[in-house]
């Protein structure tokens, strides 16, 4: 059965725009339709929502490289790649080969996709490649059979953050070619230049209908709502848009979609839009599906011709229905907008601070069932893993990496107990000297303060938020991760304190460890229903919360993941509710 909720509510929170909260006539339709919102959400996140990325250019030279040629001098080509968590080595591309150079300057720009969320490693090698070869495609080269002549390596978040998109590396031997006894004398160095590509920053907002769409209920109408997926590298789709859900309606108008070639790939890349009939217990029926990429959708627009939506076949020995329902496209409008690479380069910086729940009912830290044990194997306790795996990827955007590290619910020594106090036990400064200095001050406070409690929010993102305003207009955005093992007590007030800092330049990460019941945290997360309202009727300007319960992580998803991939588009709301420019 379709759910009940207004039609006219929903869409511009599928496409970042704001929600008229004032008219109390609509408190019922909004309920549903925050119920409806909360299914499609889930809907979406199952099946592997993904953040924004950025497609980027590398651009290499080299200089004083080791000449390895008796007659003439060396024949340089450069292959980048990533590394990955395991050490294991992805090739990204290869540059030309330039003839009779020891200072190259490669044309050949290999081309990198930028994750904000993930730490990206780079590795880039350098090999002498030998005449005989000099006639056969680089992409076929066999690297075993060229002379090394050195490497570097680097975090791709390194260059990204450099006002001018330039990081040079020395060359080395690598531990390949880390012979005892050779090369005593250095190899040049590699000067790395990343490029955003225009089509990055592309921007095309849609506006989309459905005719003759067919009827799943049996009481009512459908309750339509569109997904559209990219493809991946192994054949499937991943989600990258949905619209609201239209309530008892067959030929739905949605509000307008934008969506960015970051999230799409490109302009041809085949995209899968998908049409479901909305069900409140979140297996949604689908009505009819389409293949298309953007730039067929904009043919669509120009002939102002609809597209047939089909039912995939039931098996290979049958061919897909077409259906008699069809997709129209009303409005296609293609811009470009500033991207958060465009701010990160002139100047902008993210400034990261934390706070840990140090209340009872994380268990006795001195215990291995605690929730703060730390395990003399080094092996990390939920808290620390929350630390290094965001504060890893927070660090680049942060210049003097002094970062201000909280407790709360925890009794200091010779004091009452306190909802923010300074992990490194000072009474003046709470800042400590980046990702060590956060887990040092946490260990030694874990000796130092009583464990206590109750849970409560309000005052850490009170100080959080002073902080953000103190600073508004000295190109700084704020980032706050919150660690807690519990339900806060103070919701209303955690609301308030909220709904005041989303004018600030200024998000909110919040992990829950251990295994209480969070529901009431997603409260929190406008992602999960509609923007918060605090006690006097004020509602967020923006979302700034982000939650995830770690237990929940899908395998191989690390906390940064699920938690970052968001945070450059809430960057980006504040920067565009200000009218701030890079």
């Amino acid at each position: 059965m379709g759910a009940r909720f207004s039609d006219t509510a929903g869409g511009q929170t599928a496409v970042g725009g704001g929600r008229d909260h004032g008219h109390r006539s609509q408190e019922h339709a909004n309920e549903a339709t925050s119920e409806a919102h909360v299914a499609v959400e889930h809907f979406m996140r199952r099946r592997g929502f993904m953040g924004l990325c950025s497609q980027l250019e590398l651009s290499l030279s080299a200089s004083n490289l080791r000449d390895r040629d008796l007659l003439s001098k060396s024949d340089p080509m450069a292959v980048v790649y990533l590394k990955k968590q395991d050490g294991s080595l992805e090739e990204l591309g290869r540059t030309e080969v330039i003839l009779n150079s020891l200072d190259p300057v490669w044309i050949t720009k290999p081309r990198i996709t930028y994750y904000f969320e993930i730490v990206q490693r780079l590795l880039i090698r350098v090999y002498d490649v030998d005449t005989k070869f000099h006639s056969i495609p680089v992409q076929t080269l066999r690297l075993d059979e060229q002379q090394f002549l050195g490497e570097a390596e680097c975090v791709l978040s390194e260059i990204v953050t450099k006002r001018d998109r330039i990081l040079t590396r020395p060359l080395g031997r690598g531990t390949q070619h880390n012979k005892p006894g050779t090369w005593s004398q250095k190899f040049g160095n590699l000067t790395m230049y990343l490029e955003e590509t225009i089509d990055s920053k592309k921007v095309i907002e849609m506006v989309v209908r459905c005719s003759d769409l067919e009827n799943k209920d049996i009481f009512s109408k459908s309750d339509p709502f569109l997904k559209i997926s990219r493809p991946l590298e192994n054949g499937g789709f991943v989600p990258v848009c949905k619209t609201e859900v239209k309530r008892n309606n067959l030929s739905p108008v949605w509000k307008p979609i934008t969506l960015s070639l970051q999230q799409t790939g490109s302009m041809d890349n085949p995209l899968m839009i998908e049409c479901y009939d909305f069900n409140n217990s979140g297996n949604h029926d689908l009505m009819g599906k389409i293949q298309k990429s953007l730039s067929d959708l904009e043919k669509l627009y120009i002939s102002q011709s609809g597209e047939n939506f089909y039912m995939p076949a039931s098996s290979s020995y049958h061919n897909n229905k077409i259906l008699k329902s069809r997709l129209f496209v009303d409005k296609f409008l293609v811009s470009t907008r500033h991207s958060f690479l465009d701010y990160i380069t002139s100047g902008y910086e993210l400034n990261f601070m934390v706070a840990i729940d140090f209340t009872a009912s994380n268990g006795n830290p001195r215990l291995p069932d605690s929730l703060h044990y730390l395990d003399p194997s080094g092996r990390h306790n939920a808290y620390q893993r929350a630390i290094t795996s965001i504060g890893e990827v927070l660090e680049f955007y942060d210049t003097d990496k002094k970062f201000p590290a909280w407790g709360f619910g925890g009794r200091p020594i010779d004091g009452p107990v306190s909802h923010c106090f300074n992990l490194n036990g000072s009474a003046t400064y709470a800042e400590v000297d980046g990702i060590t200095g956060i887990m040092n001050a946490y260990a030694s406070a874990l000796r130092n303060v009583a464990l206590a409690g109750p849970t409560l929010f309000g005052q850490v993102i009170r100080h959080a938020a002073d902080i953000a305003s103190l600073h508004a207009d000295q190109r700084k955005y704020y980032v706050v991760l919150i660690i807690t093992d519990g339900v806060i007590t103070d919701l209303q007030e955690t609301k308030d304190a909220i709904v005041k800092a989303s004018d600030l330049p200024l998000s909110i990460l919040i992990v829950g460890v251990g295994g209480a019941d969070f529901k009431e945290m997603e409260i929190l997360d406008a992602d999960k229903g509609e923007r918060l309202e605090s006690s006097t009727g004020r509602v967020a300007t923006r979302d700034i919360v982000q939650f995830v319960p770690l237990r929940n992580l899908p395998n191989g998803e690390t906390v940064a993941q699920s938690l970052l991939a968001e945070l450059p588009m809430q960057f980006l709301s504040y920067m565009k509710s200000r009218n701030i420019e890079p």
